[in-house]
C-alpha cells in the first residue's frame, strides 16, 4: 500500500476532462498537493494508506472553480449603490468613493472577506482587477486561495498613482516580485477602451511581450461604450486593440456584451479569451455575451462574477446557472450551453483564459489538488438522473461542503479553516460604519 497525505472517497466525482466523464462512487488520492490517482472507491482502500481519509458519501467532487474576474475589496461597498445605469453608478459613486477610501489597509480588508465569501462558495482560484495589489497578495496568501492580479491602469489620477506609467510601472515591479510564487500571478489590467489612451496600451503590450505576462481588460460592455468610442476613435474598441497588437491569445476580454460579426472574427483570429459576467451584466443592464457564438467560433469563453458592488455577490454557483440561462434565449436555442459546458466556462476554461490549465481546472492525474466537494443527498437534490444537471440547475452554495487547493483544506464542512469568519464580519461592520459616516 502506499501511503498518501488524504484519500476523498464521495458518491461522484466530476473531472471536468476532455471526455466529461461522470465517475460514481470513485476516489481522488492526494500526495504532496497533487492528485496521483482517482479510482473506484472499493479498490482505494486496498491501494493507499492515507493520513487523512474523508467519506463523502452524497457529495460530489469537482474542480474549485476560476472567478476569472472580479474587484474583490470592492466587496466593502457591496449594496451601496444599486438599481443605477452603468456610467452613473461609475462616475457619481463607485469612483469618488474609491477616492475617498481605497487604500492599502481597505484593500487588505476588502480582499479578505471576499476570499471568505469565495471559499464558501467553492471557490479556489480568482482574478483581480483593483489597485494596492500587494495588499490583495497578502490576502490571498494568508487565505490559502491561487489568485491572478491584474491593477487597473487608467490615465487620469488614483490614489494608488498619478499617471499611466506609474501603474504600469508599480505592476511591473509587482510582477517580479511574485513571479516565483507558484499561487500569485501578476499580470496588467488596463481599466477600459474609453480610459487608456494609445501610448499607454503600446507599452503595456511591449511590456507584456518582454515579460511573457497575458493582459485583462473590460471591453465592449455596453453598446453606449462601443458607439463613443466608434465616433472619437472612428473604430471599434476590439479593432483598435487589434491594429495596437493587444489583441493575442494571451488576452482576457471581461463582458463582451456588444460584439458584431466583425468582432467576433476578430476575437477568433487573435485566440483571445471572452471572460463572461453574466449577473453584473443584467443588474447593470449592460447587454448580453452572445456565448452560444462565441463557442461555436472556437472563443474560450469563461465565467467571472464581477465584483460584489455590482453583483452583488460572489457566487459561481449562481454565475454558472445564470449563464446557462440566459445563453439559451439569446441564442433562441435550449441545447446552447448544457450543463456540462456551464460546468466547463466556471472551471477548466478559466483555468485555460488564466494559462493556468496545466496545473489546475479539472481533476487529473498529475494536476493540483484543488477541489471543492457539493453535497446532493437533502431534499432539494433529489431524485438524481443526473448530478451535474443538478450542480448548474438546481444548487446552492450553502451545500459547498468542503475545499481543497493545493491539497490543503481552507473548508471543512462550511467552516472556515484559514481566515478569522468572525473577525472579518466585524471588519467588514466597521468599514461600514466608517464610509456611511
Amino acid at each position: 500500500m502506499q501511503t498518501i497525505d488524504t484519500l476523498i472517497n464521495a458518491r461522484w466525482v466530476i473531472p471536468v476532462n476532455k471526455q466529461r466523464d461522470v465517475l460514481e462512487h470513485h476516489s481522488v488520492a492526494i500526495l504532496d498537493g497533487k492528485i496521483i490517482d482517482i479510482l473506484p472507491s472499493d479498490q482505494a482502500s486496498s491501494q493507499y494508506s492515507a493520513a487523512n481519509t474523508l467519506n463523502l458519501e452524497g457529495q460530489a467532487l469537482i474542480p474549485g472553480f476560476v472567478n476569472t474576474h472580479g474587484h474583490c475589496a470592492m466587496s466593502l461597498f457591496r449594496g451601496m449603490a444599486d438599481d443605477l445605469e452603468l456610467m452613473t453608478w461609475l462616475n457619481d459613486h463607485m469612483w469618488p468613493a474609491e477616492g475617498k477610501w481605497v487604500s492599502d489597509e481597505f484593500v487588505k480588508d476588502g480582499t479578505l472577506l471576499a476570499a471568505a465569501e469565495m471559499i464558501r462558495s467553492g471557490t479556489t482560484t480568482f482574478s483581480d482587477n483593483y489597485f494596492f495589489a500587494d495588499a490583495a497578495a497578502r490576502a490571498a496568501i494568508e487565505s490559502g486561495m491561487r489568485a491572478q492580479l491584474c491593477p487597473p491602469i487608467l490615465d487620469f489620477p488614483t490614489n494608488w498613482a498619478q499617471t499611466p506609467d506609474e501603474h504600469i510601472d508599480l505592476i511591473a515591479e509587482l510582477i517580479g516580485k511574485y513571479k516565483d510564487n507558484d499561487k500569485i500571478k501578476v499580470i496588467f489590467g488596463p481599466h477600459a477602451p474609453y480610459t487608456c489612451s494609445d501610448e499607454p496600451l503600446i507599452r503595456i503590450k511591449e511590456l507584456s511581450e518582454q515579460l511573457g505576462v497575458p493582459v485583462q481588460m473590460h471591453v465592449h460592455e455596453t453598446e453606449v461604450e462601443v458607439q463613443g468610442q466608434l465616433d472619437e476613435r472612428g473604430n471599434r474598441p476590439i479593432r483598435r486593440l487589434k491594429n495596437i497588437g493587444l489583441l493575442n491569445d494571451k488576452f482576457q476580454a471581461v463582458h463582451m456584451t456588444a460584439l458584431s460579426d466583425e468582432d467576433i472574427d476578430d476575437i477568433a483570429e487573435a485566440g483571445a479569451h471572452v471572460l463572461h459576467c453574466p449577473e453584473s451584466n443584467l443588474k447593470l443592464a449592460s447587454g448580453f455575451c452572445p456565448v452560444d457564438k462565441l463557442q461555436k467560433r472556437g472563443i474560450n469563453v469563461a465565467l467571472g462574477t464581477d465584483g460584489a458592488a455590482s453583483n452583488n455577490d460572489l457566487d459561481m454557483l449562481g454565475e454558472m446557472r445564470t449563464a446557462a440561462m440566459i445563453a439559451k434565449p439569446v441564442a433562441q436555442s435550449a441545447v446552447a450551453l448544457p450543463a456540462y459546458e456551464a460546468l466547463a466556462m466556471a472551471t477548466i476554461n478559466g483555468a485555460i483564459a488564466l494559462d493556468w490549465d496545466k496545473e489546475i481546472g479539472s481533476l487529473e492525474v498529475g494536476k493540483r489538488a484543488d477541489i471543492a466537494s457539493i453535497a446532493l443527498d437533502d431534499l432539494e437534490s433529489q431524485p438524481i438522473y443526473d448530478p451535474v444537471s443538478h450542480i448548474v440547475y438546481a444548487s446552492t452554495r450553502d451545500q459547498i461542503k468542503h475545499v481543497w487547493v493545493d491539497g490543503k483544506q481552507l473548508l471543512n464542512d462550511r467552516e472556515l479553516t484559514t481566515i478569522d469568519k468572525a473577525a472579518v464580519i466585524e471588519n467588514a461592520q466597521q468599514w461600514q460604519k466608517k464610509i456611511r459616516g
